[in-house]
């Protein structure tokens, strides 16, 4: 296990170093991404505009600019008149504060809601799926069923208005959505998230709802199922033991590809319901050319989906012990 942990950790460390170069690239690829440019005004002159380009390190090559922002991860380095200390991602193009902090600051609202909206999804997506394969061709298959189908034919910005319609300024049955540090009011935390929950999670439940119904109905035909039911076993332990372990394999290899689309949907997410996370940051910067704010921001995404991905990876070859040998 050790040997399959470390070969995982070295691929995931390649992987953030091929987007962060890629990502770094893409900026000054796009046309109008010149903030010296931007920052300087119709009235510039080739003097100040050498000057802000200085001041903002733009004026050293591509690949030298991006070693120098690789290497503040790990060693100090100074930025004006500023002295930044590893892991250091910079300053700000736009506001000339720490990207590091920045992010850190909004991080706890685009956290709490992409693990509650994969705790959601889980639950209830495998759950549906359970009974609909276990209930296979009756009424609770086929109301699960057609949920899953209306469920995953909707949309984030559909859903958001919808539901803070009905449940906010018609019913009055929550509150406005807002974050509350867990730590401060846990209560307050659950309620102020719990419709950007719903919202991010009800399509994916409705997706991983049809995938584990599908799963669950191929492990229960396989010979393995037939000769654990001859030896006497109870529906109860069948399901649970010997079943519901084999249906989960592909259930968890897709949860691993989905971590990243669920950073997009967060970014949808929290402009709907007026969060300020580490989504609305992501648009600002891209929308404001602010290289360092975006490196920030995608560096921390990608992490987060490459450890998310190694975890996947760890579960799945405690579920399937080949995958250890194979991989």
């Amino acid at each position: 296990m050790l040997a399959f942990l470390v070969r995982r950790v070295l691929g995931g460390i390649v992987i953030l170093a091929i987007i962060s170069l890629i990502t770094f690239l893409l900026f000054f690829a796009v046309p109008g991404s010149d903030v010296a440019a931007l920052s300087c005004g119709k009235t510039c002159t080739p003097e100040n505009m050498a000057l802000i380009r200085r001041g903002l390190g733009l004026d050293k090559p591509v690949i030298v600019q991006y070693l120098v922002f690789m290497g503040g991860i790990f060693a100090t380095r100074t930025i004006g008149d500023n002295v930044c200390t590893a892991p250091c991602l910079g300053y700000s193009f736009v506001n000339h504060q720490p990207v590091l902090q920045t992010v850190l600051d909004r991080l706890p609202v685009t956290l709490s809601l992409a693990i509650g909206a994969v705790v959601l999804f889980i639950i209830f997506g495998v759950g549906l799926g359970m009974l609909a394969a276990l209930r296979k061709g009756k009424l609770a298959d086929k109301i699960a069923m057609t949920f899953a189908l209306i469920g995953g034919s909707m949309q984030i910005f559909v859903l958001a208005p919808f539901f803070l319609y009905i449940f906010v300024y018609t019913t009055g049955l929550l509150p406005q959505p807002r974050y509350v540090s867990f730590f401060d009011s846990p209560g307050d935390w659950f309620i102020g998230m719990l419709l950007p929950w719903l919202c991010l999670a009800i399509i994916y439940i409705a997706y991983y709802a049809r995938l584990t119904r599908s799963s669950m109905v191929d492990v229960l035909n396989e010979d393995f199922i037939r000769t654990v039911r001859a030896k006497g076993l109870g529906t109860g332990q069948i399901y649970v033991k010997h079943a519901f372990r084999g249906a989960m394999s592909p259930v968890v290899t897709i949860l691993g590809l989905d971590i990243a689309g669920l950073f997009a949907g967060a970014i949808i997410t929290e402009q709907s319901f007026g969060l300020v996370g580490v989504g609305q940051l992501a648009v600002n910067s891209v929308n404001n050319s602010d290289l360092p704010m975006m490196m920030g921001v995608v560096l921390l995404a990608a992490t987060a989906v490459v450890l998310a991905n190694i975890i996947v990876d760890v579960i799945y070859a405690v579920i399937d012990p080949r995958i250890k040998v194979s991989a």
